[in-house]
This record gives structure tokens, sequence and C-alpha cells, in this order.
């Protein structure tokens, strides 16, 4: 009787659970190290080596010029999760900006990990500002320039509030 309830779980009944089986002994410590790397995968990868152009000088120098303040943080999570066009950053950096969001597969080079704070430490505000307004060549990020300067500055705060030690 329990065999039957079995069946009705197991699609392509005694067959399919018979292969299983039968898979997971002759190949016990691979299909265990692939369930393992599956759960402790990173949420995107850090550091992400880049070759994205460097924004010229007058921009690199630049300086967030706004507080981190809470009002100014959440301007930039709108923007982030729901207000900006052509699509919201969410769609390829994800909701918690790991650089897995739906869009994750399809494009090349993934998404920036705004999570990994090797990568973060390292860009220059100005540099983020430049690829926001301007896009990314080679990738799958569009320019943003409709963005008033405030909006880029928000939009740069909240993406380094995912990588804030805790």
């Amino acid at each position: 009787m329990r065999f039957q309830i079995w069946q009705r779980w197991i699609p392509g009944n005694r067959l399919y659970l018979v292969g299983i089986l039968v898979i997971s002994l002759a190949f016990p410590g691979s299909a265990m190290a692939q369930l393992k790397g599956a759960l402790e995968a990173p949420a995107g990868i850090c550091p992400q080596p880049r070759k994205t152009l460097t924004a010229p000088d007058k921009f690199l120098k630049l300086k967030n010029p706004l507080e981190a303040t809470p009002q100014n943080i959440l301007a930039g999570k709108t923007l982030f999760q729901v207000d900006a066009k052509p699509s919201a950053c969410r769609i390829c950096h994800g909701i918690s900006g790991d650089g897995l969001g739906i869009l994750f597969h399809r494009v090349k080079p993934k998404p920036r990990n705004f999570t990994c704070v090797h990568t973060m430490d390292d860009l220059p505000d100005g540099q983020l500002f430049w690829i926001i307004k301007n896009g990314s060549p080679g990738t799958a990020m569009p320019s943003f320039s409709y963005l008033e300067d405030d909006q880029v500055w928000q939009l740069i705060l909240y993406l380094r509030s995912f990588s804030k030690k805790k």
C-alpha cells in the first residue's frame, strides 16, 4: 500500500525510482558533492573580474555629494527595485543586489554583484555614476541618462548599502 502512494508522487513509478537509486549508489560522492556545492554556492561571483571601460578622469574624481540618510537610501532603493526605466535594476542585479536577477542567465557578462565588498570597495563613486549615466558597452547595462544627478547619487548610496560589513 505504501509503495502505491510513492507511485503517485514519483513520475514513471518504479522504473524512475530504481533509476534514481542506481545512480545515487553508483556515484554517491559526486551526487553529494553537487548537492553540497549547490547549497553552499555564493550568491554571485565575488570578486567579479571585469573589463569595463574606465570613466574619464573628470568622473573618476567625483565623490558622492549626498549623505547616506535613510531618505536618500530609500529613494535609491525605489529606483533600483521599481522606478528605473527601461527596466528596474533588480531585473538583472537581483532583489538583493547579488547579480542574480531574473535575466541573470540571459546576459553576458553576468550582472554586477553589489554584495561583494571586494568589488564595491574598488569602484569609485565617479565610476559608478558614469556607468549608470552612460551604460556599459559590451554588457547588457543600458544608459540611464534621463536620471537626474541626485537620483544617480541616491542609487549609488543604495548600491553601496548591499556590501556594507555587518
